[in-house]
């Protein structure tokens, strides 16, 4: 049966008629927190206090902590970068499907080199990893999407370290998304902590040959200096209720750095430079501390506001952060109506697995293993009937 649109009418009529009163509370908040963010700018040490206070409440905790630029700060574009190297990873991945005639997983990392500055071409590269029969188990069970999207950013630090040790300084690397790897929860924990174990070897054998790593997260939903904020509105004895303490719900840093219009940062400024407490700070500690500064690609009507993260060996280093911050200005601007770095689109489509790839490859297996006598299974009644329908993406 088709969706009910009826339903739907109604329920978007009300939620239309509270979109006034939304607004109204949106704007109070959104007000309150440049207020705040005015009033603590230059009191570092105030709001250091106030986060070493929350973390004690909540270990979990997540803001930005200020290191030892105001949080207004807007600092401008620096000077075009001569000659660089930039390496760009990005991958996809097929997940296991009990529906499908042969059960496999499938990671693709497509990865682009461009030296800029010498008139060459960028180069492209890619990295396939199959998996197939015991492969496809640990010892709780079979993996899970979760591993193979574990495995797949493994993949993708694993090529750029490969890339990146052929070629000579500045050498910058990118990866779309956060830089730390994301773990899954329950029996995954194990796996996850030695991949984090690996990536943290990546990292430092990256900042041995003096690589500026960064992490692009394009239109970022964070609140990480909202959540700064709102910590410093609450009395030393009212600290425990922290997690539970939102008044400025909904606001953005998107926003406070990015109010259409009226930007704090202008076309090609970035913010201050902040740490990311976390509760995974603990394990990306001293010279792999991630920090991250906004930047805006866009122009002062329409700003467009990136989170970029950043080791602690890049963020005190001036030169490798005005390198990466004018290395981002003019990639975006390849895609000016769509700002975003170019070597990461390129590679995004280099990594993306179709879904005509992915039928592909599962008669590729079939026919292999049919031609050694292996048993082949068959796709469920379910998988055929979806396949009858068509399909042209994953």
């Amino acid at each position: 049966m088709p969706v009910d649109y009826q339903q739907i009418h109604h329920k978007i009529k009300e939620i239309g008629a509270g979109a006034r009163q939304r607004r109204q509370t949106l704007d109070g908040r959104r007000k309150k927190a440049r207020e705040l963010l005015n009033q603590y700018a230059a009191d570092l040490d105030s709001l250091r206090l106030k986060v070493d206070a929350a973390k004690l409440a909540d270990p979990n905790l997540r803001c930005a902590l200020p290191v030892n630029e105001p949080l207004d700060s807007h600092h401008p574009a620096p000077e075009s970068v001569a000659e660089a190297t930039l390496i760009a990873a990005d991958g996809s991945q097929v997940n296991p499907d009990r529906h499908a005639a042969v059960l496999y997983s499938l990671i693709n990392i497509g990865a682009i080199v461009w030296r800029t500055g010498l008139g060459s071409s960028p180069q492209v590269f890619t990295y396939v990893d199959l998996a197939y029969g015991d492969e496809l188990y640990t010892d709780t069970g079979m993996i899970s999407e979760d591993l193979v999207a574990l495995g797949r950013d493994l993949s993708e630090r694993k090529k750029i370290l490969e890339l990146a040790l052929r070629y000579p300084e500045p050498v910058i690397t990118l990866t779309d998304g956060p830089i730390e790897l994301w773990g899954a929860e329950g029996s995954s924990q194990e796996a996850y902590r030695r991949n984090r174990e690996i990536h943290l070897s990546i990292l430092s054998q990256l900042q041995s040959r003096n690589v500026t790593v960064a992490g692009y997260v394009d239109k970022p939903a964070a609140d990480l200096v909202v959540r700064l904020l709102e910590i410093s509105r609450i009395p030393d004895n009212e600290m425990k209720d922290v997690r539970r303490t939102h008044g400025l719900r909904n606001v953005t840093d998107r926003w406070l750095f990015g109010e259409e219009g009226n930007p704090l940062l202008q076309k090609g400024e970035r913010s201050a430079i902040f740490v990311i407490q976390s509760s995974s700070r603990n394990h990306y500690e001293g010279d792999r501390e991630i920090r991250f500064f906004y930047l805006n690609v866009g122009n002062n009507k329409h700003p467009w506001i990136a989170r970029v993260e950043i080791p602690a060996w890049v963020a005190e280093n001036r030169l490798y952060v005005n390198t990466l911050h004018s290395s981002l200005l003019q990639q975006c601007a390849i895609l000016e109506l769509k700002p975003y770095p170019y070597v990461l689109a390129r590679a995004h489509e280099i990594a993306v697995v179709k879904f005509d790839d992915k039928k592909q490859v599962e008669l590729l297996l079939q026919l292999e293993l049919g031609n050694n006598g292996e048993e082949i299974g068959v796709a469920s009644p379910k998988q055929t009937i979806k396949g009858l329908q068509g399909r042209t993406r994953m």
